[in-house]
């Protein structure tokens, strides 16, 4: 589980870990002993978390998040569209037709790159029921790291998850139908927090305070 330092003018004071700093920064009162389950999709890992009393109860980490989503974009993209695509153009598509859930209606996006075939420029229109596609297998990981934390859950603080529901932060959080998916996966209420990449910084700067009043 990655872990966010906490800094005083040049000097660092101590480390917190990711899904802490979340919750706080999320607003969550991390200081009452209830189960919040906090998921934090950053650029490189997901991190999932029960968080009661200012501490971390189960947890569970997985090498997946925002940037997977994006190679996984582009890998879709070449093998069935013979388009070549790069990282920040995956960005985009995920920013703009992006999906971890089904649509009723389908967003289309023009997509440009070279025609991995004969080298030319070429265009095509997406979906966002194709980007959907290509993202499952990633959205598909972080919804079984959800369950099986889940599962490992004691009882009690089941039992507050299932009242207060999940809480998603973090960049990759914000790809549409995320928290849609999760929902619908576990059966427990998801919200992707506003601001959701900004509050693991925001949690880590109030940390100390925090848990001095603990």
């Amino acid at each position: 589980m990655e872990e966010a330092a906490y800094q005083s003018g040049a000097k660092e004071v101590f480390l917190v870990e990711e899904p802490i700093a979340a919750a706080i920064g999320a607003g969550v009162d991390i200081s009452k002993p209830f189960g919040n389950l906090i998921v934090d999709i950053g650029a490189g890992t997901t991190d999932v978390a029960v968080i009661s009393v200012g501490g971390v109860v189960v947890s569970a980490s997985i090498k997946v998040a925002g940037d997977n989503f994006n190679h996984a974009i582009m890998n879709y993209v070449r093998e069935k569209h013979s388009l070549f695509i790069g990282e920040d153009a995956a960005e985009k598509i995920k920013i703009e037709i992006g999906t971890a859930s089904e649509e009723a209606d389908l967003r289309t996006m023009e997509v440009k790159g070279r025609n991995i075939i004969t080298g030319l420029p070429k265009v095509v229109t997406l979906t966002s029921e194709e980007i959907r596609t290509a993202l499952r297998e990633c959205t598909g990981q972080i919804v079984e790291a959800v369950h099986g934390v889940l599962e490992k859950t004691p009882p009690e603080l089941a039992a507050d998850i299932m009242d207060r529901g999940i809480v998603l932060t973090g960049g990759g959080a914000m790809l549409h139908g995320m928290d849609a998916l999760i929902e619908q996966k576990t059966g427990v209420s998801t919200l992707t927090v506003q601001d959701a990449m900004l509050v693991v910084a925001a949690g880590t700067g109030k940390y100390a305070e925090i848990m001095s009043r603990m």
